[in-house]
């Protein structure tokens, strides 16, 4: 006979009370990390294609204005609007909705405001030329006009 005896299987669980404490910190992190899309685009997108593109570094400066054919036509027609947040403003309110931008920044950074203009492509030049000047009008003169990458085929 051995000397030696077998050793029993040593069955080794995990432990599994703190999961709900993990599962609900989890949660809660991505509840408040996440951010929810701020504006209903009620304005068509085709946005143009450029090959040459800057990356904005300080996206809390800028202030997004849409440019284009709403989709509801039946009921906004299909005249170029131009929407800005969830409404759709003038060219003569551009001023005014600047300057409530504006006052949501803090004093120091009010002159860095950029104007992001995000325009469908097929909208008519003329009410571009409009917005642009009451913008000059209200002393917003950093201009973006955003597109997307166009992929170039070697």
């Amino acid at each position: 006979m051995s000397k030696f005896k077998k050793k029993a299987e040593v069955k080794q669980e995990i432990p599994t009370s703190s999961m709900p404490d993990v599962v609900f910190m989890l949660l809660f992190f991505f509840m408040v990390t996440t951010e929810m899309r701020e504006t209903t685009i009620e304005v068509k997108q085709q946005i143009p294609q450029a090959t040459q593109l800057r990356k904005l570094m300080r996206k809390g400066l800028v202030a997004n204005l849409y440019i284009g054919e709403p989709t509801k036509t039946q009921q906004y027609g299909k005249e170029a609007k131009i929407q800005a947040n969830d409404a759709f403003i003038d060219t003569k309110d551009v001023i005014r909705w600047v300057n409530e931008e504006k006052a949501k920044l803090d004093e120091v950074e009010r002159d860095q405001l950029t104007v992001s203009l995000k325009v469908d492509k097929e909208t008519k030049r003329g009410i571009i030329a409009d917005v642009e000047t009451e913008l000059r009008k209200a002393n917003a003169r950093k201009l973006l006009y955003s597109t997307i990458e166009e992929r170039l085929e070697d």
